[in-house]
């Protein structure tokens, strides 16, 4: 196991997993999305935070959908998980390559 942990790929996977499942099993609502609400023939606009499990179907009911045409993520929101799925696992992943790679000691980092 100890080895796995100097593979960058090994790293990312399991960091993005670590990150990923639980953003899209509960209901934590961190990314700005859009919500649109249907009320007769007149349609509201209402930004509020998202999950992503709102996507897959997980972390609401049935009743709390009554009066919702359709909800999705503004830019902002697709920007931050991007960086939390992606980015944040190959910031790691990175840091992981880079502890593996020896730096020699005649070289000179700042010249």
């Amino acid at each position: 196991m100890r080895n796995n942990l100097k593979k960058p790929w090994f790293v990312f996977v399991v960091t993005f997993l670590a990150i990923t499942l639980p953003l899209c099993l509960f209901p934590i609502n961190l990314f700005q999305g859009e919500i649109i609400v249907q009320e007769g023939l007149a349609e509201t606009r209402i930004q509020a935070p998202l999950s992503l499990s709102y996507f897959l179907g997980l972390g609401y009911s049935e009743e709390d959908m009554i009066g919702i045409k359709d909800f999705y993520l503004l830019p902002q929101g697709i920007i931050l998980g991007v960086l939390f799925t992606l980015g944040i696992p190959a910031l790691i992943a990175m840091r992981a390559h880079y502890r593996k790679t020896p730096v020699k000691d005649n070289e000179v980092l700042d010249k």
